[in-house]
Parts: C-alpha cells; structure tokens; sequence
C-alpha cells in the first residue's frame, strides 16, 4: 500500500477512535488516551533526532560541495527574494477574504461576555522575548548548545559560516570533510525510512489522544472561527497546487501524492521541524536536485511561515469582534502587513506566532487579553496551519528548481 494511504489511514482511524472514546465519556477503557500518548510522542522524539544531523549535513554537502560561490549566493537570494514575495501574496488574499468571511459571524452578546470573562482562566499569555535578544542569538556563542535545543536559525548560521570556510581550506582536507557529510545524510535518509514504516501508528498515537479529548465540541463561537480560520487557510494551501504545477513544472497529482506524507506529519506533529525529514524526502521524490533542497529548506524551515499572516490576522480581526471594536480599513491593512513581517520572528517558545501579535495590539488598542482566547483554541489551528506551511516549503523548492531537476 502507498505509504501516504497508510498514513492518511492511521490520521483517519486516529479521529474516529478518539470522537468514539469521547462520546462514550471515557467509560470504557478511560485511561486509553494517557496509554497511547507517549507512543506518539515517542514516535515524534524519534523524527526530530534525525533532523539537527540530517540539516547540518545537507547544508555542508550543498554549499561546501559546490564550487561555485556564486550560484549558492544567487540561490540563497531567490529563495529570500521567493519567501517575501509569498508572504505579500499571503497578505493579500488575508486582507481580501479574512474581513469577509468573519462578516458572515454573527456572535451573541451574553455569550462574547461570558466568553472574554473566561480569558483568564482560558491560558496564561507568556512574555515575548525581546528583538534585540533574538537578534543577537542568531550568531550562537556554543554551536553544539544551538543543535541540542533544535535552535534552527543560529544553527542555519553558523553551519552555513562553517561550509564557507570549508571552501577555503586545502582541498584534500575539504574533500575528507564533505565526505564525512555525505555518509551522514545517507544515514539519516536510511534512518528516516525506518521511522516512516511506523508512522501510520505514529499518527493514530498522536491523534486519538487529542480527539477523545476535543470531541465534538465546536459548536460554539470559537468552533466557528475555528471553521473560518482552517477554511482559509485550506484554500489558501489549495493555491499552492496549481503554483507548483504551472510554475514548478510538476504533475497535479505527482505533487499531491509526495507532498501528503509531509502534510499529514506536519499537522499531527503540529511542527515544520519535525515534518522536515519526510520534506526531504518528498523534494527528492519530486527529483530535486539535494544541493538545491539542502539549502533552501533550511533556509525555508527557519524563516518562512506561509499560513502564520493569515491565521494571526484573522484571529486578531475575531477578537476585535468579540471585543465590540471596529477596525478601520488603514487599521486593516497595519495589522497584516505588520504580522505578515513579524512572521519572520519566530522564537522557540510555544505558540510564539501568538505572542509576536502582543505589540500590535498594544499599539492599536486592542486587548491583549484577548490573545489568551485564541492560544486556546491554537491546538486546531495551528494543525492546519503547520501543514499549509510544510506544503509551502516544498513548493519553493519547486519553484526555484524547476529548470534545474535530476
């Protein structure tokens, strides 16, 4: 069977066992979830093992194994150049629909009270670390320290410093290096292989826990800006498919059928991280060239958050509805476009694409409070969205490759 069948399968029985246990109330069987949860979670440990050494090596491989300087700063440029691009793209389409569709949400009075009077009860809002922190992280001072908390972007610079440097040494030297690289990504590839025979009961491990949790229970205002919000951001994942077959010059279903492992990794594991492995493997698949993918994924993984401006936005337009207060077309446009280039500020911490909105409301007037109802409801959202954004970086490494394949 398609490895993609089988894991969609294991997705699919994951929701209907775990909707089951929940509307049975958990009589029968009630600590099943808590016995299957670290399964999944031994499943997910097992993928992200694989990545610091699997990232590392395709970045030495790419950049110290190409002679030429000047086509990994060229690459290194369009990829940049493709990410900013998509984001507008992204910002557009948010600025369009998002507005739209919550028009159409009609909230009761009593229930806004009620609901923004739970706040505090609904998470606690963590502090944002500071830009000037982040900024001088991103040049860590123990590079090993970096690869053991899975900090990707100061790794990303240091192991791209570390190729370059590799391209100035003896060349008899270099070559042991690049050698030693290349037997370490054919390992984590092996590795990988291995990790993904398990990975449909990976997938139910993860899922099953989270849907007898959850349940049925969306029927409520959240439920429908949960609707709306993974409504668009499906829609907007949908777009990729043509961009990627006109301009990428791939077949529809040739894309849909590689591009599904990686989804469906990257929206149980709800991290683009853990999803990058089987990226990999899917850009392969799709016969582009390792040099070419081993740099710009990375790069992508590190930087780019396709789907983040359109969830955060749309999250922060339903607050300002909930709230009573309306949002002028200038103040519209602010948000987004100030979202839209905060997502490229991504600290480690959970659910910081929530916390990276803290200024903009503090600046505009709106409440933060109102910031802890959504981290509520993000377990959902950002499924979706994690996988919108997995589909994303594999469509730029399509794009910039499209008349450079094996």
């Amino acid at each position: 069977m398609n490895n993609s069948i089988r894991i969609l399968i294991g997705l699919g029985v994951g929701l209907f066992a775990g909707i089951l246990h929940s509307i049975n109330s958990g009589q029968i069987l009630p600590a099943l979830p808590e016995l299957i949860e670290p399964i999944g979670t031994l499943w997910v440990n097992a993928i992200r093992m694989t990545v610091i050494p699997l990232v590392a090596s395709l970045l030495i491989t790419s950049i110290a194994g190409n002679k030429q300087g000047d086509l990994i700063t060229k690459l290194g440029g369009k990829t940049i150049g493709l990410l900013v691009l998509m984001i507008l793209a992204v910002c557009l389409f948010t600025i369009i629909l998002s507005p739209l569709f919550l028009s159409f949400l009609h909230i009761n009075h009593d229930a806004a009270v009620a609901l923004r009077e739970s706040t505090g009860a609904a998470a606690s809002i963590q502090e944002l670390p500071p830009f000037r922190d982040w900024f001088i992280k991103l040049i860590p001072t123990n590079p090993l320290k970096a690869a053991s908390d899975s900090d990707m972007l100061p790794l990303l610079v240091f192991t791209s410093l570390f190729s370059l440097a590799l391209l100035k040494i003896k060349a008899e030297e270099s070559k042991v290096m690049i050698q030693f690289f290349i037997a370490i990504k054919e390992a984590m590839f092996v590795l990988i292989e291995w990790i993904m025979i398990i990975a449909p009961l990976g997938v139910f491990a993860l899922v099953f826990p989270l849907a007898a949790k959850m349940g049925m229970s969306t029927a409520t205002i959240l439920g429908s800006f949960i609707l709306i919000t993974c409504g668009l951001i499906t829609l907007l994942t949908i777009l990729l498919y043509p961009l990627a077959t006109l301009f990428g010059k791939l077949t529809f279903l040739e894309f849909a059928r590689l591009a599904a492992p990686a989804q469906i990794i990257g929206f149980s594991t709800r991290s683009s991280v853990a999803a990058l492995p089987t990226t990999f493997a899917a850009t392969n698949n799709l016969k582009i060239n390792h040099e070419v993918s081993g740099l710009v994924l990375p790069i992508a993984v590190s930087l780019f958050r396709f789907a983040s401006p359109l969830a955060r936005t749309t999250g922060t337009y339903f607050i300002a509805i909930l709230y009573g207060i309306d949002l002028s077309t200038m103040e519209l446009l602010v948000i987004v476009l100030v979202i839209g280039l905060l997502s490229f500020y991504s600290p480690g911490i959970p659910s910081s694409g929530l916390f990276i909105m803290t200024p903009v409301y503090q600046s505009l007037g709106l409440p933060v409070a109102g910031i802890g109802i959504l981290i509520a409801v993000d377990l959902i959202v950002d499924m979706f969205l994690t996988a919108s954004n997995v589909t994303a970086n594999i469509t730029v490494a399509a794009l910039l490759t499209r008349n450079d394949r094996k």
